[in-house]
């Protein structure tokens, strides 16, 4: 079995070095598609766009991402999937034999297992939950299939797939992950999108539900993480690794720890329930301007510069408790200023507007 996965992880370095032959002159397309892929992307430009558009649509984003991302730490946890840019120099494989070369980048430096990958999962799942919202959009089901809503369905469908492979070849290239990892991801993304897409309950979801949701996934992971450690296995084994072979130590950042991710994406899902039930919501996002295009239009608009505003605050790495507890607040405060606090100044600006008329 270890010499199957010693032969696996050698073909998955060699396609890593083809790429970084062949395709150098792609470098900067290839970090760019890997930092598109990240799920913060999600959060602060994909779901205030599709929340005030179809507000189902940007609940279902949250959902799938973080829980998504959620099962992809626990799978990192069973799988203790290696990395490229450490296996090469980790492995007994390469004794009698020239051990081959690979560049590493900025980002090619992940602290956390390598399978699945978290890009390809996460790219998976979001991009499966908004093709076939835009098909179920645009297309009117009570007609028959006609010759143009199949080529809008075959092109949807092909610009998803032409993302997946992009992302798959950019995190290969970055020596980030194997191409087991990437394809195993991209699989992982769509199966959990395919199953929220017959979810009902969470667009109607009480706070009460957000907040047991979020503790169970908090306590599950601590205590699994826990419980093998009293066990004698160490999860964040791939802490030393990454400090060990990473090239340059600043290409190391707490915020790709496992439990970084984690306290992250709960912060997002506890925030989008504090949200989804505050009176703020109800008197912009239900009230009476709801519906009104400009208003929505503002909502978006406004969303976007305020959270590019808030990203650029970045936590305090020197405490890794500050840290995870700011991480967790800042991503809190997303979804509250995209679903209550920027919906209800709006609306308010808008009446204001409409009484001096």
């Amino acid at each position: 079995m270890e010499n199957g996965m010693d032969a696996l992880h050698h073909s998955g370095v060699q396609m890593v070095q083809y790429l970084q032959i062949n395709y150098k002159s792609s470098q900067d397309w290839f970090m760019f598609i890997s930092f598109a892929a990240d799920l913060r992307n999600t959060f602060f430009i994909f779901f205030p766009i599709w929340f005030h558009l179809c507000e189902s649509v940007g609940i279902k984003l949250i959902w799938v991402a973080v829980i998504g991302d959620w099962l992809n730490l626990v799978f990192k946890w069973i799988l203790f999937g290696q990395r490229p840019y450490w296996w090469v120099h980790d492995t007994n494989y390469y004794n009698n034999m020239t051990t081959p070369i690979i560049q590493q980048y900025p980002v090619t430096c992940e602290t956390g297992p390598g399978s699945p990958s978290g890009h390809a999962m996460g790219s998976a799942g979001v991009y499966y939950v908004m093709v076939t919202a835009l098909l179920t959009i645009l297309l009117d089901r009570r007609r028959k299939t006609t010759f143009t809503s199949r080529c809008l369905q075959a092109s949807l469908w092909a610009g998803f797939w032409v993302v997946q492979v992009c992302v798959c070849l950019s995190r290969i290239f970055l020596a980030a992950h194997f191409p087991h990892q990437v394809v195993c991801g991209v699989i992982s993304g769509m199966l959990v999108a395919e199953v929220f897409g017959n979810v009902q309950s969470i667009y109607k979801a009480t706070l009460k539900r957000y907040v047991s949701t979020t503790l169970f996934l908090f306590f599950f992971a601590l205590g699994f993480y826990l419980v093998l450690k009293a066990l004698g296995v160490d999860l964040l084994w791939t802490l030393e690794k990454a400090k060990r072979w990473c090239d340059r130590p600043e290409w190391i950042h707490i915020d790709t720890s496992p439990f970084a991710g984690l306290l992250r994406n709960l912060g997002i899902l506890f925030g989008l329930g504090l949200a989804l039930n505050s009176q703020m919501y109800k008197e912009s996002c239900q009230g009476k301007l709801s519906n009104r295009f400009t208003f929505r239009i503002c909502c978006i608009a406004t969303s976007l510069f305020v959270l590019h505003i808030f990203d650029s605050f970045r936590p305090p790495t020197k405490v890794e408790m500050v840290f995870y507890v700011l991480s967790f607040c800042k991503s809190a405060a997303v979804p509250l200023a995209c679903v209550g606090i920027v919906p209800y100044c709006i609306s308010q600006v808008l009446t204001k507007k409409e009484k001096l008329l």
